[in-house]
């Protein structure tokens, strides 16, 4: 579903500031799989998602979602292959929107604007059905303004709303970072239902380390541009944090983890 291919991306070449983001950068993910990414500040983390999402062009390399090369492809036109939420709660919602209208935007992306009515019962049955999954009564308050929810709701509605069509690929940056543990542990228990139920292709970034265990079926690791630890299925299962951090060791030759990673 996803390949990328010896990509490479500089900031500021050239001049003091210069930054290699990603470093001839290869991974590839089948369809289905749920990958969770970690490593430390500067990793290349959010840079490989950006450059997934076509936030910027890459230097070198190449790009492929579905067996589509999306390389020199606008982000724009990428839109249609991805789902994405970002790390800021506020992002993904139109605030002053109710939260039926905001669905029926979502549901809508990418076709053509008709005269029929916005929403119709069966739109609204569909969605009530769809605010199921995320547990958080949120089916029972569909006109209600997006800005009166707490961050939580309006993430967990985001990550709705980023799924609805069932995109080829759905990335989550952080998506859990800003909110507080225990709202953060819902969204991350909607964010695992999501995906197994409608068998979403999945990558997600986080810095900690025991959620990058407990959730997805494949996690990778970055450091300096590129991957450096890449574990699945019954071996990821059974891993430690300690046993990361060690592998995290051996495969970067550095001693030295990232503190936001060991304070995860």
């Amino acid at each position: 579903m996803l390949e990328l291919k010896s990509v490479s991306k500089t900031f500021n070449a050239g001049t003091v500031n210069q930054k290699v983001a990603l470093n001839g950068l290869n991974l590839t993910m089948a369809e289905g799989e749920f990958v969770t990414v970690i490593g430390g500040n500067g990793a290349g983390k959010s840079t490989m998602l950006n450059a997934i999402a076509g936030v910027f062009p890459v230097d070198t390399g190449k790009i492929t979602i579905d067996g589509v090369d999306v390389t020199n492809l606008a982000e724009y036109k990428r839109a249609k292959y991805i789902g994405r939420v970002f790390q800021d709660p506020m992002m993904g919602t139109a605030a002053t929107m109710q939260i039926e209208e905001n669905l029926a935007l979502a549901a809508r992306r990418g076709k053509p604007r008709t005269l029929r009515p916005g929403i119709t019962k069966a739109d609204r049955e569909f969605y009530r059905e769809q605010l199921k999954i995320l547990d958080l009564g949120l089916e029972d308050r569909m006109t209600t303004k997006v800005g009166l929810l707490s961050g939580g709701q309006r993430q967990a509605l985001t990550l709705l709303m980023a799924t609805l069509q069932q995109p080829k690929l759905l990335l989550l940056d952080e998506h859990t970072a800003a909110l507080d543990p225990k709202t953060a542990a819902k969204v991350l228990d909607a964010t695992q239902r999501i995906v197994e139920k409608n068998h979403l292709t999945t990558m997600m970034i986080t810095h900690n380390m025991r959620d990058a265990i407990a959730y997805g079926n494949r996690l990778i690791m970055m450091y300096e541009g590129h991957v450096v630890v890449d574990v699945r299925g019954e071996e990821k299962k059974n891993l430690t944090v300690e046993q990361l951090l060690n592998l995290f060791s051996k495969a970067s030759g550095s001693d030295e983890a990232d503190d936001k990673l060991l304070l995860s």
